[in-house]
């Protein structure tokens, strides 16, 4: 089970955690909930669930990713540095897969830090 820990948030960064578990993290904060029928969207909000009526896959996906970023408050942009002090990949870690998921990592503080997240872990 994984919660949104400092721990995991690092294992996401580290790349330890499998892309699958990261996808549906993010997907869980934004409110995709997988039911037999398929994909619940009634508490996504409507930017995400009319562009993206399936959860994306972020690792994949940058235009998925770019909206990510977009939907970060711009006063929380810099919790990567501020909560975790990250300090960014070096030149050779600088390849999509990496910075996609420190965007999910930055996107999970921000969501973290503006919702309860009691209950909140695959």
């Amino acid at each position: 089970m994984h919660s949104l820990t400092d721990d995991t948030l690092w294992a996401i960064l580290n790349d330890e955690l499998g892309d699958d578990t990261v996808n549906r993290l993010v997907w869980q904060g934004l409110g995709y909930r997988e039911t037999p029928a398929g994909w619940d969207t009634s508490v996504v909000e409507s930017a995400w669930a009319e562009k993206y009526p399936e959860p994306p896959n972020f690792i994949e996906s940058r235009p998925a990713t770019v909206q990510l970023t977009r939907s970060i408050p711009p006063a929380d942009k810099q919790l990567l540095k501020e909560e975790l002090g990250f300090k960014g990949y070096t030149v050779d870690q600088l390849i999509p897969r990496l910075t996609r998921r420190a965007t999910m990592v930055n996107w999970l503080l921000s969501y973290r830090k503006r919702q309860p997240t009691e209950g909140f872990s695959l």
